[in-house]
């Protein structure tokens, strides 16, 4: 899955990476290192503005970087509470489930992300002996990234919610929430390996985000785009041995911190950590 991701990437940067032309100053946001389910974040997508102008197929799409909350509320749920739950969708059947099958033919995105992290437990689940106290040692998180340090392009969706208890020109009337789609881990050995740990993605948790690399990104936000057994094609994994991952500090298990040296790299898993 994934439950916490990084994204430091300054909006210019991102307008520049994916060839955005829409895309507000006002909404920018400071670098997180620390996101978080219910947290907005940056959506890249294709769809037209609302004062758009007509050419003779209809409304130019338009690539635009929108923030968008991260936990996904179906159009016809009645309350958004669920959305905090909804923050990923498997690739295999996201087409098929009620909450995503919509948005996965009409509402794709591409959130961007420096990299994401997992916890992994290994051989640090074992009871260490503590002032004559056995106690379990902390799982240690792990910070996965693309090898090379370019963009990690995570197939998203998007969806609007309307809240019918406000009135329509109410600022908060309408939701506009996402999900990160994920797929299983590879089991190759990584780009590059840590010093010590996990050797594979499938070492440190069974599923991870799908990566788009950059060839599908225009055919992936693509609206007109429709047809389930295309889209699913670009559901494919990306290449292996793109990634590397590497040991963080136990630090951003506590999503209260945030700051650059979450994502420092550590010799080795941290050591008498303790839950």
């Amino acid at each position: 899955m994934c439950g916490r991701y990084a994204s430091s990437r300054r909006p210019e940067d991102l307008a520049g990476i994916f060839e955005i032309e829409k895309w507000e100053p006002e909404e920018a946001y400071e670098p997180d290192f620390n996101v978080a389910p219910t947290k907005e974040v940056y959506a890249v997508l294709d769809r037209p503005p609302v004062s758009s102008v007509k050419d003779a197929q209809g409304p130019r799409p338009v690539r635009q970087l929108r923030r968008l909350k991260w936990g996904l509320v179906p159009s016809w749920a009645k309350t958004p509470e669920g959305g905090a739950r909804m923050i990923n969708a498997r690739a295999e059947t996201v087409h098929e489930k009620p909450s995503y099958r919509r948005a996965f033919s009409a509402r794709r995105c591409i959130l961007p992300a420096d990299g994401y992290y997992e916890w992994v437990t290994g051989d640090a689940e074992r009871e260490l002996e503590v002032e004559g106290k056995k106690k379990r040692a902390r799982k240690q998180p792990y910070f996965v990234t693309p090898a090379d340090g370019s963009v990690f392009a995570m197939a998203g969706l998007y969806e609007f919610w309307r809240d019918r208890t406000l009135p329509d020109e109410h600022p908060l009337a309408w939701w506009v929430t996402c999900s990160v789609i994920t797929t299983e881990a590879e089991t190759a050995p990584l780009g590059v390996a840590p010093k010590e740990g996990p050797r594979s993605l499938a070492d440190i948790h069974p599923r991870m985000p799908l990566m788009l690399t950059a060839d599908r990104w225009d055919d992936w936000l693509d609206p007109a785009r429709t047809d389930v057994d295309d889209l699913r094609s670009l559901l494919a994994p990306p290449p292996e041995g793109l990634m590397r991952a590497y040991p963080v500090s136990t630090a951003v298990s506590n999503v209260r911190n945030n700051g650059a040296e979450l994502v420092h790299e550590l010799d080795g898993p941290e050591v008498g950590t303790l839950f």
